[in-house]
């Protein structure tokens, strides 16, 4: 299991908790923490001295929160000093969630029932005025704040890319080889921050919009998916900043998936979703 984790010190405490307290424990949890200016370092160190299985990596502060590749950087930086050969699944967890102690076991359980999952993962809930609230997200997706990667799956997909949309591919890629991929409805996660919030609405979608871009979205679903998104608060900003986020991908010329192959496959599905026509969605 690795954990690319920055300025967690508020939550990481319960997330360590969490995963400490599973029936189903790791062999070895790499927590990278990438360049914390708070507590977090010292909160991972504190534990690791209690169970020899927790490893944690410290990296220097780049200055800033970098999201998509900085994530990645720390995960990969993550992958390098795992040492457990033995392994059957390859968890990607972020340093802000709280789940139940069976969450492991349980999900362990649906990739045992299905030989051709690839990749799950519970789901994310919010508190929402004094209660959790599940995050919508389709059925073949998997939040990246909790990823579990089938070994073979991990080896067929060539492991993540170091780009935002990162999250998406990895599954297209999947879906692709003929693997499925999708998140358990009955496992919930609690994540303590709104996805996208450490970067602010406006930024999030514009990330995204670079994200789409970079994943090589269909323009036609771009659009789509951004006309949706005008009636949903924040009203427009989250419209604007995925369409603005995408042209900015034209205008800079932004480096894209190079797996023509993937990005034809996503197009494809794009297309027939707009079509109303069965996709990797439902």
């Amino acid at each position: 299991m690795i954990s690319p984790v920055r300025d967690e010190a508020q939550h990481i405490d319960q997330t360590i908790r969490s995963v400490v307290d599973q029936t189903i424990c790791p062999v070895q949890w790499v927590i990278v923490n990438d360049g914390s200016t708070d507590g977090t370092g010292a909160i991972i160190d504190q534990w690791a001295s209690q169970y020899s299985w927790i490893a944690p990596v410290h990296r220097a502060d780049r200055g800033c929160r970098k999201s998509g590749s900085g994530v990645m950087d720390a995960f990969y930086d993550g992958l390098e000093r795992v040492t457990a050969g033995n392994w059957d699944f390859l968890v990607k967890l972020d340093g802000d969630l709280a789940f139940d102690s069976r969450y492991f076991e349980d999900c362990f359980a649906e990739f045992d029932a299905d030989p051709s999952l690839g990749i799950g993962g519970g789901v994310i809930c919010h508190e929402v005025e004094g209660s959790l609230k599940v995050e919508s997200t389709p059925r073949f997706h998997v939040r990246g704040a909790t990823k579990i990667y089938r070994r073979e799956c991990w080896q067929d997909i060539g492991g993540l890319l170091r780009t935002p949309g990162w999250d998406t591919m990895d599954e297209v890629e999947a879906n692709r080889l003929g693997w499925n991929t999708r998140s358990f409805p009955k496992l919930t996660v609690r994540h303590f921050r709104q996805t996208g919030a450490a970067d602010g609405a406006l930024k999030n979608s514009i990330k995204n919009g670079i994200g789409s871009y970079i994943c090589g979205f269909h323009p036609l679903f771009v659009l789509s998916k951004s006309a949706s998104w005008i009636v949903q608060r924040p009203y427009f900003v989250r419209s604007f900043g995925l369409l603005y986020g995408f042209i900015l991908g034209y205008i800079k010329n932004v480096p894209r998936v190079q797996n023509k192959s993937s990005i034809c496959y996503l197009r494809e599905q794009q297309l027939r979703r707009l079509s109303l026509r069965t996709t990797i969605w439902k």
